[in-house]
């Protein structure tokens, strides 16, 4: 009935006193099945909102740091799930011109990626490849694990899926080593190494920012130590500092993960992140030069270009 209620109010455009009528209840009955229709989601309201720009800081971002390309949306006081909504619509209009016979599209995993593949909208199927370029995180991430987020997106775009089936992080170095010798790693890795595209997220070693930590994946023992060592933060659980100094940790010999080098000669590295919590990782990504287009936020952008 709630169903039959919802499509008769907002695809018919029946009034809701002619559904009273219509169903032998008052106008104030129709109004509260409507609300109920929307807290059981069987109906969604989606709103299309016009994406503001900051051109003067994307300018600044582009020349300081030699970027490609960079994205820097208007942050208008929302929430930080409404603004990775709308850095996700930025971050999916910005890909979709990727999307080319021939390509093959790296992805990582992360809050941000997820809401880039959550946004993406194709109408027709693209010849191209879609690679995990990252270990597994585990079943109960699996929203926005790298698994997931490749089968997603290539249901959408109906192409080709690769996977890396591989956990991000093991026990001991010997065992990360002996995974990636694995002949089946191996070749998803081979693939990982020769995207033309990829996009990432950037992580932080920030407790309450950092999505290694919220999902229960790294201990905080372990994310005290990358802290204590100066790391800010990662992308592809690739560690750095603020200057975007990288140094051998023996954390980075516990992970399943493209390597540095490889990530760094992908022709295009998109990283899609906001908020100020994370300013401290992203300014350090863009000196480490993982990543060369950025879609962030106005107040991220005044943040980075503040600092000498």
């Amino acid at each position: 009935m709630l169903a039959d209620i919802a499509e008769w109010y907002y695809i018919d455009g029946l009034k809701q006193s002619e559904i009273a009528s219509r169903i032998g209840v008052d106008r104030s009955m129709i109004s509260r099945m409507l609300a109920e229709a929307r807290k059981q989601k069987i109906v969604e309201i989606r709103i299309h909102r016009p994406l503001s720009s900051d051109r003067d800081l994307e300018e600044r971002l582009v020349e300081r740091f030699g970027l490609k390309k960079a994205c820097v949306l208007q942050d208008k006081g929302n929430d930080y799930s409404q603004l990775l909504q709308q850095l996700g619509v930025a971050g999916a209009n910005l890909l979709k011109d990727y999307f080319k016979p021939g390509t093959t599209l790296g992805l990582s995993w992360g809050t941000g990626v997820s809401a880039v593949v959550d946004a993406v909208e194709q109408s027709r199927p693209v010849s191209m490849r879609i690679v995990q370029v990252v270990g597994a995180m585990g079943a109960q991430n699996s929203v926005y694990d790298g698994p997931g987020l490749v089968q997603r997106l290539a249901q959408i775009i109906d192409c080709e899926s690769y996977f890396l089936n591989a956990p991000f992080i093991v026990e001991e170095p010997e065992i990360a080593q002996a995974l990636l010798t694995n002949q089946n790693i191996a070749e998803a890795m081979l693939l990982a190494q020769n995207c033309d595209v990829v996009l990432v997220g950037v992580g932080s070693t920030e407790p309450e920012y950092s999505s290694f930590y919220q999902a229960g994946y790294v201990p905080l023992t372990d994310l005290n130590q990358l802290r204590d060592l100066g790391m800010v933060g990662d992308v592809c659980g690739r560690h750095f500092n603020l200057e975007g100094e990288s140094p051998e940790l023996e954390f980075h010999e516990r992970i399943v993960t493209i390597n540095e080098t490889d990530l760094k000669n992908i022709p295009i590295r998109i990283a899609v992140a906001g908020g100020l919590g994370k300013f401290k990782a992203i300014l350090g990504a863009l000196r480490a030069g993982y990543i060369n287009i950025l879609v962030t936020d106005d107040q991220v952008a005044n943040a980075i270009l503040e600092l000498k």
